[in-house]
């Protein structure tokens, strides 16, 4: 059991497991508790079945994606797939203006670091375990353009993408604390879940539907007192940072 955890914390790190997490294992790392969530699965509308149009645009997608891998932004697709320790400045960094470190920005990074469970995990797990959708890397048989996640990734529901739903929740509320570059950070978060398509780790209406499950989190989030303790630390934070 302990090889486990280890194991899974192990993947976690790296950026391939980012969601599977319990809750009552690692209060610290949730605003969050289950029952205080929307349900993923009566929000959302089942996977696309394979003989419907909403399924020949998720292929469309997919060979959108595939013809990208060998660009630039087929770089910071990959280059998005690995959430590690300085994922939200990487990311989010040039867009919201400022330094997002946890060297200059700790209590804005605790905020974000504190809610990426509830929005990858939370927001998704529910209608991931229930429908358990395979990968598009999986169905069609071709590699992904992020070869060290395949195998977490072949055990894991693809439908919705949790990764969108951290990116989505993220940009959501980096542009309430930085209202001025909020359309640079909504940008941003939307090409961040396009990287799932163009990796082919995800389809686009896993994208599209972890959106969704990422703006009902952050309304459910801004019902907790403990999220909304930390974002006023943050914005106070930002507050100061931006007029250095």
């Amino acid at each position: 059991m302990k090889k486990s955890i280890s194991f899974l914390c192990a993947v976690m790190l790296s950026g391939a497991c980012l969601y599977a997490q319990d809750h009552s294992s690692h209060p610290d790392r949730f605003f969050l508790r289950y029952d205080e969530t929307p349900s993923s699965l009566r929000l959302l509308p089942p996977p696309p079945a394979d003989s419907t149009a909403r399924f020949a645009y998720d292929k469309e997608q997919y060979e959108w994606g595939k013809s990208l891998r060998d660009t630039p932004r087929g770089a910071m697709a990959v280059s998005d797939a690995a959430l590690g320790k300085d994922w939200l400045n990487d990311v989010f960094g040039e867009a919201f203006g400022l330094d997002i470190s946890t060297q200059n920005a700790p209590e804005l990074c605790k905020l974000i670091e504190n809610m990426r469970q509830d929005a990858g995990d939370l927001a998704t797990r529910e209608a991931k375990n229930h429908y358990m959708r395979t990968r598009p890397f999986v169905y069609w048989n071709e590699p992904t353009a992020t070869p060290d996640h395949e195998p977490f990734l072949r055990t894991n529901g693809s439908y919705p993408s949790g990764h969108t739903a951290i990116g989505w929740a993220t940009a959501l509320v980096l542009a309430e604390i930085n209202p001025e570059r909020a359309t640079e950070i909504l940008a941003r978060g939307y090409e961040f879940g396009q990287s799932r398509v163009i990796v082919g780790a995800h389809y686009q209406s896993d994208v599209d539907m972890g959106r969704v499950v990422s703006a009902g989190i952050v309304a459910a989030l801004h019902s907790n007192k403990g999220f909304e303790k930390q974002l006023k630390k943050a914005k106070k934070e930002f507050s100061k940072l931006s007029k250095r």
